[in-house]
């Protein structure tokens, strides 16, 4: 791996098999599945995907519902094994790719923040000297002590974000989560990953906004059905996007 690259994916393609079959329980899927009764279509969701991402880059990954744009994001994470190819990473990831992701919503703010940040490899002493900190950043300081299954998603949201950025990470993905919060909260990420990059933190953004992914952005990567139709500087990406 390159020392200059934070991230380094490589050939990545990754196959989801459609099963046909209806069944209607555990048991009888592997019933068929021993039997060899389970027929399936092939679903490439990637194909063949290369790209390298610089330390300090914010590389959007942009294209329409499908595109692969969320799976190319798991594999990087390591939340996906890809069928083909590899993606080497250097350091420590924050990722945001699912909105609830490490949250168990029968426990309050306050516990929930202990058991997000234990997941992103937080200290119990770093959480507890960081948690005012987060509660603040986050806006639920009235809302500790709620169950978050009383949240609203904009809630969800903000508490996520802020357990995921209350130490500096590596690399920072976030896929889609600051769509559900409201304009001034988005500003307030919009600023602190502006300054985690400035402090050498690699981000990767996924975002329907393309306004917002070039105020967020310096790199873009453009996925359609699977395949890289081009990457490099995010206003010509966009700008090629926009008018296809």
């Amino acid at each position: 791996m390159k020392p200059e690259n934070a991230i380094e994916i490589t050939d990545v393609s990754m196959k989801f098999n459609l099963y046909k079959e209806n069944v209607d329980n555990l048991k009888e899927y592997f019933i068929k599945y021993l039997k060899r009764q389970l027929s399936h279509d092939e679903f490439w969701a990637l194909k063949n995907i290369s790209l390298e991402i610089a330390k300090g880059d914010s590389m959007a990954l942009i294209g329409r519902n499908g595109s692969g744009k969320s799976t190319l994001l798991k594999i990087i994470a390591g939340v996906l094994k890809p069928t083909k190819g590899t993606v080497e990473r250097s350091g420590s990831i924050a990722p945001l790719i699912e909105l609830g992701a490490g949250f168990d919503p029968d426990l309050t703010a306050r516990e929930n923040v202990y058991l997000n940040g234990a997941m992103l490899g937080y200290s119990r002493s770093m959480l507890d000297e960081k948690y005012d900190d987060i509660i603040s950043f986050a806006e639920l300081e009235p809302f500790v002590d709620v169950p978050l299954k009383n949240f609203s998603s904009g809630m969800y949201a903000r508490l996520g974000f802020a357990i995921a950025t209350i130490a500096k990470p590596d690399i920072l993905i976030i896929d889609e989560v600051l769509s559900v919060g409201d304009f001034k909260f988005q500003e307030k990420c919009e600023e602190r990953i502006a300054k985690m990059m400035e402090g050498g933190t690699t981000v990767l953004f996924v975002s329907h906004s393309i306004e917002q992914v070039k105020k967020i952005c310096n790199k873009a990567a453009w996925l359609d059905h699977g395949t890289m139709v081009m990457h490099g500087d995010v206003f010509e990406v966009c700008d090629m996007y926009s008018k296809n």
